[in-house]
């Protein structure tokens, strides 16, 4: 079995390199103890477990598809009673498998586990049903490349929240201090990657629980097509668990980590990342920048994107600026134009017309592709919403976004890139 710890400190430390690391290179439903009743199932999202006189404490249960692999590791470790599944947030990753344990629980006639998370929970959950088919199509584009390469990421066709997981029976606002057994567990509510998030301190094994606040991948701190991140309250919680002198962080992606002064630093190399990008942002929107300028203008030191722990595989600076500003300046962009435009087809009509026709428009996109494949994702994308029956123009804007899917780091931007390349293939049917 993998020793987790030493390979994490071989990777910080630069003993080897980071293949095996990265969110989405855990996924083995294996059971690690990384301490004395302490132990990480490594799966989709892992779950912590922590053995107590009252039963087991699970931090997060995974996803749906996976949690049956997850519980079955947890058996191989103990039979004890799930006595609390604390959520970290409600992320389906972390919460959809939560159905797996209550069936465990039942089918060996242990009382029903307790459920422990953050109270914007429940709201997050009735948001999902709220917008059940809009989330079911992000996650296809977002995931939809993992799903495959075998990873199982879905929850099914037609429900993006599984019945079965149920909100939280204990709830709390900033802190709380829980206790099974003989193990104190302090839970604490920052917003980061959700404004539901809950990052735990257990004092015994001085360990943290930080569930999302680092993934081993930049922050997901400016997913294009989910709602609302908070960097600056981000990195503060990166500090404040900083400040903590933990032996034992515990994410819920990728690997453990031990060592005081390994941790300290890998928090505050994440705090420093992401207050550099909200200073330089709101910076320049104090000063009447635009969106457009600040996007292009400010950039984060690559020397961050080269740590194991940071690299732009998930999600990237560029989009975490465009979240500042939606944070703290709403949707206009600073262009006049785009306050009540044009719809794009007419507009990109008018534009093909001045071209001379769509076919120019794509033509140059792809000419453009190998030297700026920004402009030329504009241009193909002009062509087809000029000319959407033009099946010419949907093969070149294939080639394009598959071109730029490859150019790309981060999931996310792959994900739609992809997106793209397929819907014009579907077009003109293409499989």
């Amino acid at each position: 079995m993998t020793n987790l710890l030493k390979l994490s400190s071989d990777v910080i430390d630069g003993r080897i390199g980071t293949d095996e690391v990265g969110p989405l290179n855990r996924i083995n439903f294996q059971l690690s103890e990384i301490a004395d009743d302490v132990a990480m199932v490594e799966a989709f999202s892992h779950s912590i477990l922590f053995k107590t006189e009252a039963g087991l404490v699970s931090f997060d249960t995974s996803n749906e598809r996976g949690s049956g692999r997850v519980v079955d590791a947890i058996r191989s470790w103990s039979k004890a009673p799930f006595h609390s599944l604390i959520y970290t947030h409600g992320h389906l990753d972390h919460v959809g498998g939560c159905g797996t344990f209550m069936r465990d629980a039942e089918d060996r006639g242990h009382p029903r586990p307790e459920i422990v998370g953050h109270e914007n929970i429940k709201h997050r959950f009735a948001r999902y049903d709220q917008t059940n088919g809009y989330n079911l199509a992000i996650n296809n584009r977002q995931f939809g490349s993992v799903a495959r390469r075998g990873y199982d990421v879905g929850e099914g066709s037609e429900r993006f929240l599984p019945a079965t997981s149920p909100v939280p029976d204990v709830t709390y606002r900033d802190a709380m201090d829980l206790q099974v057994g003989k193990l104190d567990i302090q839970l604490n509510h920052a917003r980061g990657e959700t404004d539901d998030h809950t990052w735990s301190w257990i004092p015994k094994h001085k360990a943290i629980c930080a569930g999302d606040f680092l993934i081993w991948a930049f922050p997901n701190a400016g997913n294009p097509q989910k709602v609302q991140r908070y960097p600056a309250e981000w990195a503060a919680a990166m500090r404040a668990m900083a400040k903590k002198d933990a032996e034992l962080f515990l994410p819920a992606h990728g690997l453990p980590i031990a060592g005081q002064a390994r941790i300290k630093s890998v928090l505050t190399d994440v705090a420093e990342a992401l207050e550099f990008l909200v200073q330089e942002t709101v910076m320049r929107m104090n000063a009447g920048m635009r969106l457009d300028e600040i996007v292009h203008e400010v950039k984060l030191d690559p020397a961050y994107l080269e740590k194991p722990f940071m690299q732009p595989t998930y999600d990237e600076p560029e989009f975490v600026i465009r979240n500042i500003w939606r944070l703290y300046g709403g949707w206009y962009d600073g262009n006049p134009a785009a306050l009540k435009p044009a719809r794009n087809a007419d507009l990109a009509r008018e534009l093909a017309s001045l071209a001379g026709g769509a076919m120019n428009l794509a033509e140059r996109g792809l000419a453009l592709a190998e030297t700026d494949p920004r402009l030329a994702c504009h241009l193909v994308e002009l062509a087809v919403q000029a000319d959407p029956e033009n099946r010419h123009a949907h093969e070149i804007r294939a080639k394009v976004y598959q071109h730029r899917r490859g150019l790309e780091t981060s999931l996310m931007a792959k994900g739609i890139f992809g997106s793209a390349a397929n819907e014009s293939r579907e077009k003109i049917g293409d499989e």
